[in-house]
């Protein structure tokens, strides 16, 4: 029971400490899923050379996807003119951070560091395009790698139909923390675990604080599907309470988020084997490069260690603000739950034909939005409904070629079939 109540205790002190700077974070999201629509990032990754590989980097940095939300927009890229470097560099640099992990990073682990994540996830993806450009096997243009037309398919269509603030804050405070919002939970309950099973500076003693905690940290990052956010709170009680280098934890934040069994297969089937394989060795090689570089940053005198930001603001302010980001996380999943049941449930009008598919590999919101895009943009389609607890999609309208619907799908990088066992047409 004691056990239960520190636990509990460690849990609300990080929420605390975070929850300003994330509903902040939530906020700018919005902004930017605003401001910053696919044919815009779309018209700027096409060509050859080291500039488009540049600025899909640095679209990346800020945009809050994760490992599994950007393998669609990616494929989308991909299919409307990025070339395979510039989308490698995108696929590498987005999902380590994002606005919202940015501002959590700085309030828990402080400017430092906050500044430092960012740099690396940007160097990171312009190494690995780079090394896709040399050694990736594409040579010459091609039908992706051509001026960028913009594109009046359904998806890349962009809704005006609402006001922009409303538009913002239902992205930032429904579709953001709906996405993450689960994880996020569990990323500060096993922070909060850690905290109080773990003896202190266990790790320091078991791992060391130089390049063999750094290994570890990689092998356990590379397996695992990690949320840039949920993992931060991991990541600083490792840091301040368990003797973990602040360069071992920089790997686990930079390989988690990047590598899982999903995204890599994915990319070896969107972008190529050799493709993929460029992929994993960039994220090891820049974790491990940019984690030796860190730990030598805080052996400067000059340079302040690791410390919670978030210690500089009064109770008034984080206590009202972990409230309110609890509400905001359990009523966008609640939402989504909700609507997600209403979409499974429906289905085309008496004179309409409908196909049933079932997609695996969607995971969160931007995954579903990536499948009914994709699905609208076959012919005949009149209506989508994706339910993303049980994988399904459901296609009503008139005519509709089911292998189109399934290339349609397979093509952003997950696997679909007719949910009755009919042959496609």
């Amino acid at each position: 029971m004691e056990y239960l109540v520190e636990i509990i205790g460690a849990f609300w002190e990080t929420l605390t400490h975070m929850s300003p700077y994330l509903l902040f974070g939530f906020f700018v999201a919005g902004v930017l899923s605003v401001l910053i629509s696919p044919v815009v990032v779309e018209r700027h990754l096409g060509g050859h050379g080291i500039w488009p590989v540049v600025k899909a980097s640095l679209f990346g940095v800020p945009l809050p996807l994760c490992s599994c939300g950007v393998i669609p927009v990616a494929a989308s890229l991909r299919r409307h003119g990025a070339s395979r470097p510039s989308t490698t560099s995108f696929l590498l640099s987005t999902p380590q951070t994002g606005v919202d992990s940015i501002l959590v990073t700085l309030s828990l682990l402080g400017p430092v560091f906050a500044v430092f994540r960012p740099v690396a996830a940007f160097a990171a993806g312009i190494f690995g395009g780079v090394a896709v450009a040399l050694f990736g096997g594409e040579r010459g243009a091609s039908a992706t790698d051509t001026d960028v037309v913009e594109c009046t398919d359904a998806c890349c269509s962009f809704d005006e139909g609402h006001g922009r603030l409303r538009r913002i804050l239902h992205y930032g405070f429904v579709t953001l923390p709906e996405d993450i919002g689960k994880s996020l939970l569990m990323g500060l309950s096993i922070a909060a675990l850690v905290s109080v099973v773990v003896p202190e500076d266990f790790f320091a003693g078991a791992l060391g604080t130089g390049f063999t905690g750094m290994l570890v940290m990689m092998l356990c990052g590379i397996p695992l599907y990690v949320c840039a956010t949920a993992s931060i709170p991991v990541a600083a009680i490792l840091i301040l309470e368990k003797g973990v280098s602040p360069g071992a934890a920089l790997v686990f934040l930079m390989t988690g988020p990047t590598t899982n069994a999903a995204s890599i297969t994915t990319i070896w089937k969107v972008m190529g084997g050799r493709t993929a394989l460029l992929y994993l060795a960039s994220v090891v090689a820049a974790a491990l490069t940019f984690g030796a570089i860190l730990d030598l940053l805080f052996r400067h005198p000059a340079i302040p260690g690791v410390y919670s930001m978030a210690e500089m603001l009064p109770d008034y302010v984080m206590v009202p603000s972990a409230v309110i980001l609890l509400v905001v996380i359990f009523s966008a999943m609640l939402r989504g739950q909700s609507a997600r049941g209403v979409a499974g449930g429906s289905a085309g009008g008496p004179s309409e034909e409908t196909v049933t598919l079932e997609v695996d590999g969607m995971t969160c919101s931007h995954c579903v939005a990536a499948v009914e895009r994709a699905l609208r943009a076959c012919e005949g389609v009149a209506s989508v409904s994706v339910n993303l607890s049980d994988g399904l999609a459901v296609v009503a309208g008139s005519g509709l070629a089911g292998e189109c619907l399934e290339r349609a799908v397979t093509e952003l990088g997950y696997a679909a079939r007719r949910a009755d066992g009919a042959e496609t047409a």
